[in-house]
């Protein structure tokens, strides 16, 4: 058995456009030579020349960033303090990355294929539950459920944000009550892009529209990956999806290197 792994992962990267503006990681990078003054800190008078290779000490990058940026997994905590109100007792106070269980982070996975779907509609349950009986499958508990969108397409273009379709509050209820308890999405956002979702609010004046598919979190808390990309390549079954998360203490989500395990 040969295993075959595809990385669902984008790159932290400034240049590409993935972000607002007010959202843009920065990155600070120091070469091997620009690095001789901290191992002196440890080594005093040490020289690049004298290092092995004499080419000096490290390379080195500083970075600053929202957890947000690059892919990632939002916790419950991400959407409200509280989740899990609609498994009765009121609710509890809503997990954080770094409490999330690694074992919803490596399961079987399941792509729904929304390309056709366009930019700014929102996913009904109906929809989902049509997209599962066209690819034949029957949701399992833990399933991670990913779903392709036409965001992927566009990802570093000047469009990205607005692009893609989004969950609703019904479709991610849909998900969570079948025992789903990790999603992803190649758009910015799990719901549909503000921009959609601006011009909904206008017009009805109803506020819950906005963030509905992570307000749905408070019902029952589960976690859901922003940015991925190569969805498209995927089969509908027949992988794992690894999406481990950095253990940030306390954390509204976690940097991963999401991918798909194939065993052909």
């Amino acid at each position: 058995m040969r295993r075959r792994i595809v990385d669902l992962s984008i790159a932290i990267d400034p240049e590409v456009i993935t972000d607002p503006p007010f959202m843009r990681p920065s990155i600070t990078r120091q070469t091997h030579r620009e690095t001789v003054a901290e191992a002196a800190l440890f080594f005093p008078g040490i020289t690049a020349e004298a290092m092995a290779g004499g080419e000096g000490f490290a390379a080195s990058e500083m970075l600053t960033l929202s957890t947000h940026n690059g892919t990632h997994l939002d916790a419950p905590w991400h959407y409200h303090p509280t989740m899990d109100e609609a498994l009765g007792g009121g609710g509890r106070r809503a997990l954080t990355i770094d409490e999330v269980p690694l074992e919803w982070c490596l399961q079987p996975g399941v792509k729904l294929d929304f390309r056709h779907l366009p930019d700014g509609h929102v996913v009904t349950a109906a929809e989902v539950e049509a997209e599962l009986a066209r690819i034949g499958h029957a949701l399992r508990p833990l399933d991670i459920v990913l779903v392709n969108t036409g965001a992927g397409a566009a990802l570093g273009q000047p469009d990205f944000l607005g692009r893609g379709c989004g969950m609703g509050y019904e479709a991610t209820m849909y998900l969570t009550e079948r025992g789903v308890r990790v999603t992803g999405t190649d758009a910015w956002s799990w719901d549909a892009p503000f921009s959609h979702t601006a011009a909904r609010v206008a017009e009805t004046g109803d506020y819950s529209l906005v963030w509905e598919g992570h307000k749905a979190g408070r019902e029952i808390g589960y976690c859901h990956m922003e940015k991925l990309t190569r969805l498209d390549t995927l089969p509908s079954i027949g992988f794992t999806v690894s999406c481990l998360p950095v253990k940030v203490k306390g954390g509204s989500a976690g940097w991963c290197r999401a991918v798909a395990i194939f065993e052909d």
